[in-house]
């Protein structure tokens, strides 16, 4: 989520239009999640998905405060991680050394 957002964002600024903040950059993610493209993300959580698009806002709020560079996108594979705001959803069974995940 994190990638493509940038990605809508530099699109977004090459054409001359402002910043899009968290609000309407969450939206966006509806319009995702309708999309046959993206149908996949309807499976997923949507609290990790929101937590992605946070994660880029204070990356822009960062950079233009002119305290880091610009947005650079994710690879895959390095660093990957999510966060899920509710502990409640998360299950450990210890018997079985497992994590269940919604």
């Amino acid at each position: 989520m994190f990638n493509k957002a940038l990605a809508l964002q530099q699109a977004n600024l090459e054409v001359g239009e402002r910043y899009i903040g968290y609000v309407p950059m969450a939206r966006q993610l509806t319009a995702w999640c309708n999309s046959a493209e993206t149908a996949w993300l309807k499976e997923a959580p949507v609290h990790p998905l929101q937590h992605a698009f946070e994660d880029l806002d204070r990356a822009y709020q960062n950079f233009f405060a002119k305290r880091t560079d610009f947005p650079s996108f994710k690879k895959r594979g390095h660093r990957d991680s999510f966060r899920y705001p509710d502990p409640k959803q998360i299950k450990l069974d210890e018997d079985n050394r497992r994590i269940c995940l919604p």
